[in-house]
């Protein structure tokens, strides 16, 4: 596997930074961040997704929160506005 570095809260500690990557075979983003607390957990199932999906986590997903100042790294298609991905 081939990961790209994009990007790493520059407000986090040392030792607690979230970090975005992106595999630059399938375009996937890998996401390193907080685990999303139980309130912020039920919040999410109690506003679900589309009708007839679960809201269940399944044991191989989680939900995280990623701090909004991140955003800025997530690659968008050409033209969709500025892509950020050179880091810090």
């Amino acid at each position: 596997m081939s990961l790209r570095f994009l990007g790493i809260d520059p407000n986090s500690q040392t030792d607690e930074c979230p970090t975005i990557w992106q595999d630059e075979v399938t375009g996937d983003l890998i996401i390193q961040s907080w685990k999303a607390d139980e309130a912020t957990i039920r919040a999410a199932q109690d506003v679900g997704s589309i009708p007839g999906h679960s809201t269940d986590i399944p044991q191989h997903e989680t939900v995280i929160r990623l701090p909004m100042n991140m955003l800025r790294f997530i690659p968008r298609p050409e033209g969709e506005g500025e892509s950020a991905t050179a880091g810090t």
